[in-house]
């Protein structure tokens, strides 16, 4: 299988309802939620997109925004079922890090679940470090960040 990966500076106005789609079964939540997720995010500030295709199917996605200056929040992300194991996620991730690094970025944070250990460990093995938790809506909050090297 030939994986493509492409990068949105901004989600155009048809991309939310196919990455809400690959979302919502990926993190087994609501597809209208997320989708309110991505209109409410993207009105505030532009949401990059690095997405991974397998022909024409959105197999992964990895989603992100500025937090602050010199900081950037990795938002949402994942690889439907059927694709991983394959390294999707973690070559998304290379890429929007790569990215970060370009536009000058200092620091990466992403918040995730201890239900979604493989997104846990991915982050654990690429460098983040657990700087906290906090309570979420679904649950404890694990807060990771990750330094850039210039």
């Amino acid at each position: 299988m030939n994986v493509v990966y492409s990068f949105h500076p901004s989600l155009s106005v048809e991309m939310p309802a196919a990455v809400a789609a690959l979302l919502a079964t990926v993190l087994q939540s609501p597809v209208a939620e997320l989708a309110a997720d991505l209109r409410y995010q993207q009105q505030h500030q532009p949401v990059q997109a690095w997405l991974a295709y397998i022909g024409e199917e959105l197999v992964g996605c990895k989603l992100g925004y500025e937090r602050k200056p010199g900081h950037y929040y990795s938002w949402l992300g994942g690889v439907h079922p059927d694709f991983r194991g394959q390294g999707i996620a973690a070559e998304l991730m290379r890429q929007q890090h790569a990215w970060c690094r370009e536009q000058g970025y200092q620091h990466i944070r992403t918040h995730t679940y201890n239900r979604w250990r493989a997104m846990l460990l991915l982050n654990l093995r690429h460098g983040f470090n657990i700087i906290g938790t906090m309570q979420g809506t679904r649950g404890l909050t694990i807060v990771l960040e990750k330094e850039l090297a210039a």
